[in-house]
């Protein structure tokens, strides 16, 4: 029997076992944030309500910005595509099916029929691919387990991982199974999983056992497999190292990261290691020219040198807050953390710049995913159905 355990009941049981069970859990709470001694004025542009709210392992439904369309998703099956600058509805549909991850985005094969599409995973093991243009069913392809994480649309198909740690490359005009890839499963995990990500001619994932494995694309074949994480104690929970976060390849080297492991740095071709340090994180991070920027378990913001690893600043007054993984806009990076909070931070010391209640009026408003940003809009979803397009005046 495995179990898969959601991100808030990980921190309560890890909190026990480090206090140990004769006593009280000492559970951290949520910093108190401190006042800006001054602050860049945030702007609503549009807001919309979605029509379900998002439970704390709805981490995967992310907006995805395509062009001036807004694609977004809930766990009823509703799909909605939106004007990006106004927030007008263009198209909606409910497709019935109960929605787990997505939309993730084909594109690229240079096939018509299988490009431009919007690719959703299913809690009832099912791949959904919809036409970007109207909504309608391109075709449905049944797969071992849920898929939790958002397809990935490759020149060579459609990337595909469940929660049963298995990779499927479906043929991206008919869903049909190409080839398919099995990993181990730990007898406890974290409730999600990381997105395949296109490495050259490979398809590199993140796995719960730690491990991060590249396939040839065209049949599946392993061509290396590297370590992220290393198990630590002696239970199983103290155990747990899954790769949640996706993968990033940047100039011919691949970062992944675990959680209660390490963040890695991995030559593209080999799989070499590197470097690696201790880092426990389960949110997606980003690179820019030299920078690695992540949030870890505790809801601290790093700053990391690309090369090395080397803490560069590290902003810890978000501990304890439930905090997004970071996006890039210009100088910034932007979190959002369960509070409802979204912070503007400066990217070259950490210090906070602005930042922005979602549902200050009628209450907080929990963000568990990821911001999304386009040029000088930052999209934001709540956890209650809200999507904001912000601005922070300069």
């Amino acid at each position: 029997m495995r179990c898969r355990l959601g991100i808030a009941g990980v921190g309560i049981i890890l909190s026990l076992l480090s206090v140990g069970c004769s006593s009280t859990p000492d559970v951290d709470p949520p910093a108190k944030l401190e006042p800006l001694q001054s602050s860049a004025p945030v702007r609503v542009l549009w807001s919309q309500y979605l029509w379900s709210k998002l439970k704390g392992h709805d981490l995967r439904f992310a907006p995805l910005l395509h062009g001036n369309r807004l694609f977004v998703a809930d766990n009823k099956g509703q799909v909605r595509c939106l004007n990006a600058q106004n927030g007008r509805v263009v198209w909606e549909v409910n497709t019935g099916l109960r929605i787990a991850s997505g939309p993730g985005l084909g594109m690229g094969s240079g096939n018509e029929s299988a490009d431009n599409l919007l690719l959703f995973g299913t809690h009832d093991a099912e791949v959904l691919a919809l036409r970007i243009d109207n909504g309608a069913v391109a075709w449905r392809s049944t797969v071992s387990s849920e898929v939790v994480a958002p397809p990935r649309g490759t020149e060579y198909g459609v990337a595909v991982r469940t929660i049963d740690d298995k990779v499927y490359m479906l043929d991206a005009a008919t869903g049909k199974r190409l080839w398919v890839h099995a990993q181990n499963v730990p007898v406890l995990t974290l409730r999600g999983t990381s997105a395949p990500v296109l490495a050259g001619e490979m398809i590199v994932v993140g796995f719960a056992n730690g491990t991060l494995d590249a396939y040839n694309v065209r049949d599946g074949t392993l061509v290396w497999e590297a370590r992220v994480g290393v198990p630590q104690g002696r239970s199983e929970l103290e155990q747990m190292i899954d790769v949640d976060a996706d993968p990033v390849v940047v100039d011919g080297v691949i970062y992944a990261v675990s959680f209660q492991g390490r963040l890695v740095a991995v030559e593209q071709d080999s799989g070499r290691l590197l470097w690696s340090r201790e880092m426990s994180a389960y949110t997606d991070f980003v690179i820019d020219q030299d920078k690695i920027y992540i949030t870890d378990q505790a809801g601290h913001v790093w700053a990391l040198d690309r090369g090395t690893g080397a803490a560069l600043w590290k902003q810890d007054k978000l501990h304890g807050r439930g905090v997004t993984g970071p996006v890039v806009q210009g100088d910034f990076l932007i979190v959002a953390d369960v509070e409802g909070v979204v912070h503007w931070l400066a990217r070259d010391d950490g210090h906070f710049v602005a930042r922005y209640a979602l549902g200050e009026e009628s209450g907080s408003i929990p963000i568990s995913i990821t911001p999304v940003v386009s040029n000088d809009i930052v999209y934001v979803r709540g956890n209650k159905g809200n999507l904001e397009a912000l601005q922070l005046r300069k």
